[in-house]
């Protein structure tokens, strides 16, 4: 079975904590809500402590142009991206020896929150020596889910080529989309929330991996379930519009994870031998405090099991697509020989990915 190999990360250089944010939500929405500070008091209570964003606060002061915030995307997409290629295959968390660019055979770019044709990874390409025929499949529009979603077609790719060894590049920029003179209360929560990071992952065949890795067991990728919920095209995505994206955030999508994601879950697992509670580890995507305790909630685990996801969301805000690789990484560490581990994502469409990880 295809291997998770190596994890890197890259993030802005900008860390702004979460009070600078909550005073600059204050004085934009304050002519908009009468009871702004009751509405504020989601900056506290969705537990995130600091983010990173690819420019500083006083630039979000300032209006600017679709093209403007794509131009930046483009810029520091390829700059953080070009980053986190490199820390991954030259990582010594995980490398006993670099993977040299040349061997790596797909790059599967993973994005929801800028456009770029050619696409990022092609313009990586021409900073970083990778083959001239080294694969590319960029993936828009998938947002939170698109992490988990990455890891499954790289892990497909690598069962039909065993030699094959694949790159997950996940960029998300999500502070970027900020619309200032959106005053819905959609977009609040969404200033309270959203940040940005980027995430690389290895994944390879069996014929593909290396022979010596600096820990002793890595997660094999066994199973991947994709479901899309009918008629739920609302409750997660972007609305387009001259000035750029505008966030859609469906308040109900706790009650929605509570409700759907328990039976989707164990189904997976049944299909695949497994019960609830052969799982050591739980790889959620964090999408934010309440979604944590929906997971809790839905699927009856102790709240260790969603302690990672929830310290990657305090230090980092939510990522969209990159967060779960933030979160996979860190289980990287953690994860022993033996170790059954379940990785979950939730995103538009409205949409659910899961993995099923085995480490050996």
């Amino acid at each position: 079975m295809p291997s998770i190999i190596s994890v890197a990360e890259a993030s802005p250089k900008h860390v702004v904590h979460q009070n600078e944010v909550m005073n600059f939500a204050r004085d934009l929405f304050s002519e908009s809500y009468k009871d702004l500070e009751r509405l504020l008091k989601v900056f506290q209570n969705g537990q995130i402590e600091k983010r990173h964003f690819a420019k500083d606060l006083d630039w979000f002061k300032r209006d600017h142009t679709f093209q403007e915030k794509n131009d930046a995307y483009i810029e520091c997409a390829v700059e953080l991206g070009a980053e986190a290629m490199k820390a991954c295959l030259t990582s010594k968390e995980f490398l006993v020896e670099d993977i040299p660019f040349e061997e790596i055979d797909a790059i599967f770019t993973i994005s929801s929150t800028g456009i770029s044709t050619p696409s990022i990874e092609a313009r990586i390409m021409n900073i970083l020596p990778f083959s001239e025929h080294t694969k590319r499949i960029p993936i828009w529009g998938l947002g939170c889910a698109g992490g988990a979603s990455g890891l499954a077609r790289a892990y497909e790719y690598c069962l039909a080529y065993p030699k094959a060894k694949v790159l997950v590049l996940a960029i998300e920029l999500c502070s970027l989309t900020f619309q200032r003179n959106d005053f819905s209360k959609s977009n609040l929560v969404g200033t309270s929330l959203f940040a940005d990071g980027v995430a690389c992952v290895l994944v390879t065949g069996d014929e593909g991996k290396p022979s010596k890795l600096i820990k002793e067991s890595a997660p094999r990728v066994i199973a991947t379930q994709s479901t899309t919920m009918k008629h739920s095209t609302d409750v997660m995505g972007w609305d387009v519009k001259n000035d750029g994206l505008y966030v859609i955030f469906s308040r109900d999508i706790p009650s929605i994870v509570e409700k759907w994601l328990k039976p989707n879950a164990l189904g997976f697992l049944e299909n695949n031998h497994i019960k609830l509670e052969q799982i050591t580890h739980f790889i959620a995507h964090p999408g934010g405090r309440k979604v944590i305790e929906a997971y809790q909630e839905s699927l009856d685990f102790k709240p260790e099991m969603t302690e990672i996801s929830l310290q990657v969301l305090k230090e980092y805000g939510n990522m969209s697509s990159s967060t779960i690789l933030y979160v996979l990484r860190r289980f990287m560490h953690s994860g022993k020989k033996g170790d059954i581990g379940l990785a979950a994502a939730l995103g538009p469409g409205f949409s659910s990915e899961l993995l099923l990880l085995e480490w050996s």
